[in-house]
């Protein structure tokens, strides 16, 4: 998983030809720590196929205001730079996993 950060992101992410999930998380968010084991295997499934990335909005938090980022964990999911969806708060990840499955096919 790619750490990413206002450096980098638009390079990683926007410019990115493909598809991209970006989980935007917080050290003292506990839904965030609890998800993301999930995220993680989320990426062994998809491998190749689905760039994964992640940020700490811990010192990015211009970076999560512009990408409209209001709650912790969100998920947000690009193909070809272009945002297809975001998951926030509650989600699961059979949700993820059946966006992404559609982003992949596409």
């Amino acid at each position: 998983m790619i750490e990413l950060d206002t450096g980098n992101y638009d390079r990683e992410v926007l410019a990115h030809k493909g598809v991209v999930l970006v989980d935007f998380w917080s050290d003292s968010c506990e839904e965030c720590l609890a998800a993301m084991p999930e995220i993680e295997a989320l990426e062994g499934e998809f491998g190749a196929r689905v760039r994964f990335g992640k940020v700490n909005i811990q010192g990015n938090r211009r970076l999560a205001i512009r990408e409209k980022v209001l709650g912790l964990p969100t998920v947000l999911l690009y193909r070809d730079g272009e945002r297809k969806g975001a998951f926030s708060r509650g989600f699961t990840a059979a949700e993820v996993r059946a966006a992404l499955q559609e982003l992949a096919r596409a």
